[in-house]
């Protein structure tokens, strides 16, 4: 007899970036070199000092981290948040560090939906990073996707939500600076979806990750709007600081809700190393590195920009994140425009493996060195 196993599992669309990886490994295998703009990890090199304070903390004997984190990791991460956005949060009420930001926003729907009540519908956007909608059906909530629309700046329509269903939501999810579509939302569509929380009492869930690359005026936050008691926030050092691998972010919301998270968390093992802690706090009280990582992407950007306007691929999407969201340029799907790129060695990630309202466009993330860019570029001449 088969072991049993969770039907939502089963039930989940295949992860569409494992197609794009098995689609890799066949080229490779083939003896092609590929340069790959597909997927949002850095190859900066993390900041020295930071990697130091890994280092010098590691001690000799290992023990259980708190899931609840360092005192002075939470309020490490407070000070970021009033110098960064002039809001001040307890430390130690209304903060928590999480593993990144990835397990934390996808295990939102097992703290704060209550799988008895009528109230357990999840809106989620697309296209766009699909972890909160895969959290939500994991403990079988209803999910709503709302189009992000070029016509609406990549905006969510709020109005396309059913008049009957704002008193269901449990949880609307919002990314911005967004993924993939690179489009920035402004402070007033926060403080207008904070008040439709308050007033209809669900959960407003902001991933912010990519929060600190911008290449005009800094972003806003959740954090910043005129009622927060409704609004949690999710951001990670993954981006703003190169450091994908050391899983270091936090969760800023309610003091409910965190309190919430620091029952659950033990549950679940997801408790941050010291040693990653501490070098999260050192990276959270500096601002050089992160103002040198925004310089190397902007110049990445103008590099692509630059080219893709004079090849006439049409960018839909670059105000900030390190992605450009860019028009397929023939009439090809966007997966078929990315097995073409794919064939000469380039990779990007087609639109459709957001979402549906993600076909017709491709996402090139920044994330290669400067001198690959450059070769990139030079291939694609012959290519577009």
């Amino acid at each position: 007899m088969p072991v049993q196993i969770n039907p939502v599992l089963t039930r989940l669309r295949p992860y569409p970036f494992l197609k794009l990886n098995e689609a890799k490994k066949a080229a490779l295998a083939r003896g092609l070199k590929l340069i790959d703009f597909s997927v949002g990890d850095p190859h900066e090199r993390t900041d020295p000092a930071i990697r130091e304070a890994l280092i010098e903390s590691v001690e000799e004997r290992s023990r259980y981290p708190m899931s609840e984190g360092l005192p002075e990791h939470r309020e490490a991460i407070a000070g970021w948040i009033r110098s960064r956005y002039g809001v001040t949060l307890d430390p130690h009420r209304e903060v928590v560090p999480t593993l990144g930001s990835k397990e934390a926003i996808f295990s939102l729907a097992q703290v704060a939906i209550d799988p008895a009540s009528d109230r357990n519908l999840v809106v989620v956007t697309e296209p766009g990073y699909p972890i909160p909608e895969r959290g939500a059906e994991m403990v079988g909530a209803r999910v709503l996707r709302l189009p992000l629309l070029e016509a609406n700046g990549f905006l969510p329509d709020l109005d396309s939500v059913p008049d009957g269903e704002w008193d269901r939501i449990a949880i609307f999810w919002i990314n911005y600076p967004n993924n993939p579509t690179a489009a920035v939302a402004p402070l007033p569509l926060l403080n207008e979806l904070a008040e439709r929380a308050s007033r209809h009492g669900f959960l407003l869930a902001s991933d912010e990750a990519y929060s600190e690359i911008y290449f005009g005026e800094p972003t806003a936050s959740a954090l910043q709007v005129r009622d927060r008691s409704q609004v949690a926030v999710f951001n990670t050092q993954s981006k703003r600081s190169s450091m994908t691998g050391y899983r270091a972010g936090f969760a800023a919301g309610p003091p409910e809700l965190i309190a919430a998270l620091k029952l659950y968390r033990p549950l679940n093992g997801t408790a941050v190393p010291e040693f990653i802690q501490r070098a999260s706090m050192e990276a959270w009280g500096r601002e050089d590195h992160v103002e040198a990582m925004r310089a190397v992407y902007a110049e990445k950007r103008a590099l692509f920009m630059d080219f893709f306007r004079r090849q006439g691929v049409r960018i839909a999407g670059s105000e900030a994140t390190f992605y450009l969201w860019c028009q397929v340029p023939d009439a090809a799907s966007s997966e078929a425009f990315a097995n073409r790129l794919l064939e000469q060695g380039v990779v990007v990630a087609p639109g459709s493996f957001f979402g549906d309202a993600g076909e017709g466009y491709f996402r090139l993330a920044l994330v290669p060195t400067i001198e690959d860019c450059r070769r990139a570029i030079e291939i694609l001449e012959s290519v577009l």
